[in-house]
């Protein structure tokens, strides 16, 4: 091996191409404090928007490689290498993951349109397309719900997107509604007092806005009552159970009854008479209706079939009337003939 060479090849590639290297390195260089500015500059922007942390650092990492990647390009180009085929391959290659990955990136874009607008947030109870549940994790393709069963689910954001979703705890009070029955012979205020006084004995339940009890409905076989209680949205469930359990044994120890279903049965014993009209049917008058009523298809064809069957029917009068005429001008003539051979005949005579 030649290292004499060996250098004089390295050294004479150099300086040959001295500029061009300068012009690489200085490139470098300024590249990497350019986009370091950018990333700085960014970042002191989206720290003091309402952007979600997680969308933020999606969005950087996003732009680094974008920043990275046409300073890898711009170098290329300053040592003289052609990069339309490699602009080429990185357009094919974008094209091909995006096609493989279309799912995956509208869960993506969905994840930051949730993160982004704040339709929930960790912790808040949530229903999605007949799932309900807390939400335990978010991220930029799927979010996690763990149901009161304590059963983890995973639902891609698309689907959280594109179906209507119900937040429990978007707000800090919930109203709690709870439909009783009670019997048609029960005291009805009474029974509201009750009720009442039930949901002020829950110091949870707020008193302004007050709770309400109201007649919802007049069943058929009971007076269905409706109560109202507002209460902070993490104690709603604690509170609904506490109401039913405890204006059940109201009503039991008040002697409130709750009917259940039941039909009344009632025996007759008089003749059920039935009263009717003795008139016979009232006689069949036609209805005038003008011979074309709407112009569709069916009318157009019937009228086509008038004009013909009537054109045929004027058609035959015309030779009927004809034969006719005939008719009557050959029994004028055999007349005449037999008057002509008659008087012929008194003549012979």
């Amino acid at each position: 091996m030649d290292w004499n060479q060996i250098w004089g090849n390295i050294k004479n590639f150099f300086v040959g191409n001295g500029w061009a290297i300068l012009g690489f390195f200085v490139t470098l260089i300024f590249g990497l404090i350019i986009i370091k500015i950018i990333i700085k500059s960014i970042k002191k922007i989206l720290s003091k928007t309402k952007m979600e942390k997680i969308a933020q650092k999606f969005l950087m990492s996003i732009l680094k490689v974008s920043l990275y990647l046409i300073l890898v390009i711009i170098l290329l180009a300053e040592l003289g290498i052609s990069i339309t085929g490699i602009v080429a391959a990185l357009s094919a290659a974008v094209l091909a993951i995006g096609l493989a990955l279309q799912n995956s990136l509208s869960n993506l874009a969905n994840g930051i349109i949730i993160i982004s607008g704040k339709m929930f947030k960790e912790g808040d109870y949530i229903s999605v397309n007949g799932i309900e549940g807390t939400v335990k994790n978010i991220n930029l393709l799927a979010t996690t719900v763990v149901t009161s069963d304590n059963k983890s689910i995973t639902l891609p954001n698309s689907d959280i997107v594109n179906n209507p979703t119900t937040n429990y705890d978007a707000f800090k009070k919930r109203r709690v509604d709870i439909f009783l029955d009670i019997s048609y012979d029960t005291d009805i205020e009474k029974a509201k007092s009750i009720i009442l006084d039930v949901a002020k004995s829950d110091g949870r339940i707020y008193l302004d806005p007050a709770p309400t009890c109201k007649i919802k409905a007049l069943q058929s076989n009971s007076i269905q009552l409706v109560v109202n209680a507002w209460v902070d949205s993490e104690d709603y469930w604690d509170v609904y159970y506490y109401l039913i359990d405890k204006i059940f044994n109201e009503f039991k120890k008040n002697k409130v009854k709750i009917p259940f279903n039941q039909i009344e049965v009632r025996m007759r014993n008089d003749k059920v008479s039935m009263p009717y009209d003795k008139k016979p049917l009232p006689e069949r008058k036609e209805k005038e209706r003008p011979l074309i009523e709407s112009k569709n298809l069916f009318d157009i064809v019937d009228e086509k079939l008038n004009k013909k069957i009537k054109s045929h029917s004027k058609k035959g009068e015309k030779r009927l009337s004809k034969l006719q005429k005939k008719k009557e001008k050959n029994g004028q003539h055999e007349n005449e003939h037999k008057k002509d051979k008659s008087e012929d005949n008194l003549n012979e005579i």
